[in-house]
């Protein structure tokens, strides 16, 4: 967790002995070495050169523009890669635009359509509200096959995808990929199994524990929770 976030909820404990300077904060931090280092690595997942249909972006600025304005009502998704000791694993999201909430997760070891959507039908199976939807992805061929335009169909979701290279485009998405690897997942899983128990674990802190500083130090679940 970014030390900013754990520096707000120390203030919110009783006990007056953990309210500590921000400053002094860093440095017990530093002494006992768990300040997080970022990361820099990349993984190509994303394959966009393919003959598949290609939506708007119903995101980008201008006439038309769909701007979140309550939870289930913009919907991205992502995949982002994860290391592990037996091979390369992936991790497939789709987050809450509104309330930042990790809506459906799944963690497989290929980039196939079918291991990529599982994670969009575990969101839907906890779709309550019957409101418009808009799903809003990047243009791999992933997102791009046949199959997820027929869950689109069968759910009644708007399709939306970026127009172009620009990881801005999806910017929540990739910004969440960057919170759940460099505060929560903060060592490489052994295999399969053990990824899913993590990422299962990192996305209900995520959820539930971690305050955002775009929701006025709420949690996603908080924020989604109240509306």
């Amino acid at each position: 967790m970014r030390t900013r976030k754990l520096y707000y909820l120390l203030y919110q404990q009783p006990d007056q002995r953990v309210h500590v300077g921000r400053d002094r904060l860093f440095q017990v931090l530093g002494e006992y070495r768990l300040l997080v280092r970022p990361k820099r690595a990349y993984h190509k997942t994303t394959q966009s050169h393919h003959r598949f249909y290609r939506h708007p972006n119903l995101l980008k600025p201008g006439p038309g523009q769909v701007i979140p304005t309550r939870p289930e009502h913009v919907w991205v998704a992502d995949i982002t890669y994860l290391p592990a000791r037996d091979g390369p694993l992936y991790l497939s999201l789709v987050t809450d635009a509104y309330s930042r909430k990790i809506a459906g997760h799944h963690v497989h070891d290929s980039l196939h359509a079918k291991s990529v959507a599982t994670a969009f039908k575990r969101a839907l199976r906890r779709h309550r509200r019957h409101q418009p939807l808009v799903h809003h992805s990047n243009r791999g061929v992933q997102y791009c096959s046949s199959l997820y335009p027929s869950l689109h169909q069968r759910h009644g979701v708007q399709c939306s995808m970026t127009d172009g290279y620009d990881c801005y485009q999806n910017a929540l998405a990739e910004r969440l990929n960057s919170i759940l690897k460099s505060e929560l997942l903060l060592h490489s899983p052994d295999n399969l199994e053990q990824a899913r128990k993590m990422v299962d674990e990192a996305v209900q802190i995520y959820n539930t524990e971690r305050p955002h500083l775009a929701l006025k130090n709420k949690t996603p679940d908080e924020v989604h929770r109240a509306l």
